[in-house]
């Protein structure tokens, strides 16, 4: 089970300098990726947030062996060509490191109305559908240059639980990122459902859920969790954040 860091881009860290300093410390002390949240706006009492690819951009200069993505980007609200551009950049300046995290978003933090974009979800689970086959599309040589890893980065698919069409939909990439997991029976009852439905196998497969610091993982390995993202809430401090990292991922 890989171990990693992941935090919004808010208020304190929303200067990406600070998480290219922390990126380095999570590389040097160990974790295996660090990721950020994917916002326009947020919630009170969030007033700053930064561009979580542009971020992302400093985290890969920073650093040389760390994943790196955000988790997770809502494609209905974002062009996708754009989107496959800065991904296919990123995969480049990092070397090979990003995973691409996508799902429908949220409608309660204030990003969708005041801008015009697309509330119904419905709408927005079809406009990922589409924003994730075109994504393969230029990235399989629509544009250039294409991304660093083949076929493609690696596709983690966000999921609610205990909604199951998600699942469906992570099924077609490469992993499934739970989100509002009661515990690791869930866990494990979903990847058994992963298991059934993919009896070949048919190349890796990742389960990754979002857990807060000190979580014993123990039950969560054993019931399949192949990433443990150590998460922080909506207003992570550098000082926090990096006592976390310093404790090392265990």
């Amino acid at each position: 089970m890989k171990r990693a860091i992941d935090v919004g881009l808010f208020d304190e860290l929303a200067d990406p300098r600070v998480a290219a300093r922390l990126a380095a410390r999570a590389e040097e002390r160990g974790w295996d990726g660090f990721f950020v949240w994917d916002h326009i706006a947020y919630r009170a009492p969030v007033r700053a947030v930064a561009d979580p690819w542009v971020a992302l951009a400093a985290v890969a200069c920073a650093t040389s062996r760390v994943r790196i993505g955000a988790l997770v980007t809502p494609l209905s609200r974002r062009r996708v060509h754009k989107v496959a551009r800065e991904t296919a950049t990123l995969d480049l300046l990092s070397s090979g490191r990003l995973i691409f995290g996508a799902g429908l978003g949220s409608a309660r933090n204030g990003e969708l109305e005041p801008f015009g974009e697309v509330t119904d979800p419905r709408e927005r689970a079809r406009l990922l559908d589409h924003g994730l086959d075109a994504l393969a599309r230029y990235w399989a040589g629509e544009f250039e240059p294409v991304p660093v890893q083949r076929p493609r980065p690696p596709v983690w698919v966000a999921g609610q639980w205990p909604n199951r069409r998600p699942v469906r939909r992570a099924l077609r990439w490469d992993g499934l990122f739970t989100i509002g997991l009661p515990g690791p029976e869930a866990l494990a009852e979903l990847a058994a459902e992963i298991r059934d439905a993919r009896p070949g196998g048919d190349g890796p497969f990742d389960l990754i859920t979002e857990l807060p610091p000190d979580t014993d993982l123990g039950p969560w390995e054993r019931a399949g969790l192949t990433w443990a993202v150590t998460f922080f809430g909506p207003q992570p401090t550098e000082a926090g954040v990096r006592a976390v990292i310093d404790a090392g991922p265990g």
